[in-house]
């Protein structure tokens, strides 16, 4: 009889832990995962999905079985064995109530100390350790349980939803995903040596490129090399040279009307072949790309274009500089070395701490590094647009201007164009935020 009432109390022991497991490895489980898991017709996937997807259905049905087991636990442990140990004890002499009192106590503490360890503790530890597996492999029971506690499970979920609404709680959109969570899994992925920390910075090069508009990567356009077609062809000669890039723009007579591209290799091919070389006759026509449109809409619109660069111009019709399909690959693997030498670096850390940074450097870049937060509303895309949006004029070398517990100072002017600052940590307790 004893043996029997042990091996009932270990059972339900191991159910209160089996529904613990099955709570954990279901709401822990990602979907993404678990939907993989059905495309390669894992047995319980699909349940453990449909579980998964209705969470509140699910964690009311294993409350109940949590709360029944505790109460029958509870109760046969006090009524069976705590009174059998105080019979034992009061056979040997211990006076009766003293007996009682104590089996009763010894027996609910180690019932208690089980239940934690093989009811709880260990069971959740299986579970987040294999989610997944563990929830494909409970499901199918869980489901079943789910369906035989149909009418309680659906007066817990509703009181349940009532009682949050009333605390003005609203239920999150099903499968909402934000940037952040994204960018921590990479992280942890990144840490558990999952992924490489090149892989993790073009990951997160691919995430900023989505938010930026083409003004955010093209070349502007002081920093264009352009032909002019009323120059003589020695001078177009000259600044192909001088240049040292295969495609250059090309304008008729003024910087704003640019009609086109010309390649150096039909140049140089025209003048191989001998005879009077016409750049105007080599002129591509390359697409015209808004300046406010998506980065993303641009690479499907430089996959289309034989020439893989695009001429941005503003909403007035105003050349602003051009896009290429580098300029995309540089925005989410970083700067590639030129032919003059290594690429500029745009951040350097100084043995001081604080940073050597390029005006040109996108500001979403700095902000990642430096963890700012930027407005989400802002016309401006660089650090330069940064500091001038902070100052709200163009600043003079030496000055300072204070943001998020950050100090940044302008060191370096190219005319009008802010070429260099240094960011720092704010020294000052009393920091001004803009």
């Amino acid at each position: 009889m004893l043996i029997t009432e042990i091996v009932i109390l270990l059972t339900l022991i191991g159910l209160n832990g089996l529904l613990a497991m099955s709570e954990l490895a279901v709401v822990s489980s990602r979907r993404s995962r678990l939907k993989s898991m059905v495309e390669q017709g894992i047995h319980g996937a699909r349940r453990a999905l449909a579980l998964a997807s209705d969470p509140g259905r699910f964690l009311s049905t294993v409350q109940i079985g949590i709360t029944l087991v505790g109460i029958v636990a509870g109760a046969f442990s006090g009524a069976t064995l705590g009174t059998r140990l105080g019979e034992v004890l009061s056979g040997q002499g211990w006076p009766k109530h003293v007996a009682e009192f104590f089996g009763i106590g010894v027996v609910i503490s180690a019932i208690t100390y089980l239940s934690l360890i093989a009811g709880e503790l260990v069971p959740k530890r299986i579970a987040l350790r294999h989610p997944e597996a563990v929830a494909c492999l409970v499901a199918p029971s869980m489901t079943y349980l789910a369906k035989a506690c149909t009418p309680v499970v659906w007066l817990l979920d509703v009181s349940s939803r009532t009682l949050l609404r009333l605390f003005g709680v609203r239920a999150t959109r099903e499968g909402e995903v934000t940037q952040e969570e994204i960018r921590t899994l990479v992280a942890e992925a990144e840490s558990a040596g999952v992924i490489e920390p090149e892989e993790r910075a073009m990951i997160a090069g691919v995430m900023r490129l989505g938010d930026r508009p083409v003004r955010a990567l093209m070349t502007p356009r002081p920093d264009v090399d352009l032909i002019d077609l009323a120059d003589g062809l020695d001078e177009v000669k000259r600044r192909i040279v001088a240049s040292g890039h295969s495609r250059l723009p090309v304008c008729d007579g003024s910087p704003d009307n640019v009609i086109g591209v010309v390649q150096a290799k039909d140049l140089l091919n025209a003048f191989l072949q001998g005879g009077a070389v016409k750049p105007r006759d080599h002129v591509r026509a390359a697409p015209i790309v808004p300046d406010t449109m998506d980065a993303l809409d641009v690479i499907d619109m430089l996959k289309e274009s034989p020439v893989h660069i695009g001429l941005v111009h503003d909403e007035y019709g105003h050349f602003e500089g051009v896009v290429t399909s580098a300029d995309i690959l540089e925005a989410i693997a970083g700067e590639f070395r030129t032919e003059e030498g290594a690429a500029e670096m745009m951040m350097v850390r100084r043995k001081d701490g604080s940073y050597l940074v390029s005006g040109a450097m996108p500001a979403d870049e700095l902000a990642e590094r430096l963890n700012l937060t930027l407005p989400d509303e802002r016309d401006f895309h660089t650090v330069a647009g940064l500091i001038l949006w902070l100052f709200g004029r163009l600043p003079a070398a030496g000055d300072t201007v204070d943001y998020k517990g950050w100090r940044f100072e302008v060191v370096d002017l190219d005319g009008r164009r802010i070429d260099k600052i240094v960011a720092s940590r704010q020294p000052s307790r009393h920091r001004i935020a803009a």
